[in-house]
């Protein structure tokens, strides 16, 4: 029989080789497609343009990625931000245009349309108790509608403005100033989610909807209060994408499967089992900088989406299989430390008392299995 101090230098030995690829294998693939596509194409690849150009491109893809990740930290799906975003631009452009506001003023409109469109989500999904997934569906729908409505079926002329012009593309170090905004915004939801009580309801509605609800957390309220936020902040993406790159009228969509894929990629990496906020700007980069090595390499038109639709795929396949298993060393840990197990410890698990936010939120499965249904 082996004691217990024969086994402590083959653990100490096991943890220092450890290389941390079940937290960081986004960074390993990321220098992977740079490596690769350095050695294939890189006069194209390797130049500051396609550093500058992507980290730009996808700033907005990472505001929209960020809204996803606020209703499915709390269980939810809002498959409406695309439509959102899409709608909140077109206006801000039509109002600048056609109605002569100030940038300021039309900016502001344009953020307020998106938080509108939360409320009218959160009445159907947290009232009504419609389930998340076919009402932000539906409301995308309706989006699109009101789209042809506000742009009266048109294309809109890019503003001939400075200022809306400046809003997005003044740089900063070579970089555009939409990059910054997008740092800027992951801090302020990174301090929300990991460092305030907001975080931990969140993750915890998310993670076991029964425990959070016995042991006091407000369900409802905290399902009402990620819809809004995610509404918003695609809404001020929106204005953003127009001011970047001109209006367009179907810009919406093709940033939902993206947003999505980074989303659950993200919640593998940094913290696995966890929807989060710097994982899934990671993931952002990581997927974006494989399409553009393979559009250099190729120039396929349709290499994005097939790039993104697998990417979503696995990324769920993945969050699903890895979170009992983060759940359960949790729970081992917690154990070694001579605690309890905690509440919720078990999936599917309801047990009063004090909510242990960490042991119950495991999103990666149990938002995919719980975010189609509306709060209670």
């Amino acid at each position: 029989m082996v004691s217990v101090t024969e086994q402590t230098p083959k653990r100490a030995s096991r943890r220092k080789f450890n290389t941390g690829f079940d937290r960081f294998s986004g960074l390993y693939l990321w220098a992977l497609f740079i490596i690769v596509f350095g050695i294939w194409v890189p006069n194209e690849f390797l130049t500051t343009s396609t550093l500058h150009s992507v980290a730009a491109q996808q700033a907005v893809t990472g505001m929209v990625a960020l809204a996803v990740l606020i209703p499915l930290s709390a269980g939810l799906y809002d498959l409406s931000v695309g439509a959102t975003a899409n709608l909140s631009g077109i206006l801000t452009v039509v109002l600048l245009n056609n109605n002569h506001w100030g940038v300021v003023p039309a900016i502001l409109a344009g953020i307020v349309c998106g938080m509108a469109v939360g409320v009218v989500n959160s009445i159907v999904i947290v009232k009504l108790g419609v389930n998340s997934f076919i009402a932000t569906l539906g409301m995308s729908s309706i989006l699109s509608a009101m789209l042809v409505i506000v742009s009266s079926n048109s294309q809109p002329l890019p503003p001939t403005s400075t200022a809306w012009n400046n809003f997005t593309q003044t740089t900063i170090a070579g970089f555009q100033i939409v990059v910054l905004y997008l740092i800027i915004l992951g801090f302020i939801l990174w301090w929300l989610l990991a460092h305030t009580p907001i975080g931990r309801y969140l993750y915890a509605v998310g993670g076991n909807t029964e425990a959070a609800r016995l042991s006091g957390v407000r369900i409802n309220r905290w399902s009402t209060c990620s819809l809004l936020l995610s509404a918003t902040i695609a809404g001020l993406a929106g204005v953003m994408f127009s001011s970047l790159n001109g209006p367009s009228l179907n810009f919406g969509p093709t940033l939902l499967l993206p947003a999505f894929a980074a989303a659950f990629l993200g919640s593998t990496q940094l913290t696995p089992g966890r929807f989060n906020v710097w994982g899934t700007l990671l993931a952002i980069y990581v997927l974006a900088t494989g399409v553009q090595g393979l559009q250099l390499v190729s120039g396929a038109s349709w290499l994005s989406d097939m790039f993104n639709g697998v990417a979503l795929i696995v990324a769920v396949a993945l969050s699903i299989k890895r979170s009992p298993s983060v759940l359960a060393q949790r729970v081992r840990a917690r154990l070694r430390r001579g605690g309890p197990p905690p509440p919720g410890g078990e999936p599917g698990s309801a047990v009063p008392g004090e909510l242990d936010a960490e042991a119950v939120a495991a999103p990666g499965a149990t938002a995919s299995s719980r975010a189609g249904s509306g709060p209670s």
